[in-house]
């Protein structure tokens, strides 16, 4: 299991990926899962205390370093 993490990508943005996933051929469950984590405030800070990031699974690895090449921003 490779966990993949992309940053700052709105919900809309990440279900765009999801869908060409899935449109490739993939199958969530088993070849890739994911959880969107929206972004922290705590109300004091001017900055989040935890940013906006999609943490993907992958359960082979040669699909996680593509979806690396092709996705990961940093």
């Amino acid at each position: 299991m490779i966990e993949v993490n992309i940053m700052y990508k709105q919900p809309t943005e990440v279900l765009e990926i999801v869908q060409e996933l899935r449109s490739i051929g993939l199958k969530q469950g088993q070849d890739f899962d994911f959880a969107y984590h929206k972004e922290v405030w705590d109300g004091f800070r001017s900055e989040p205390i935890r940013e906006r990031q999609t943490v993907f699974i992958f359960y082979r690895e040669e699909l996680a370093t593509w979806f690396t090449l092709k996705y990961q921003t940093t």
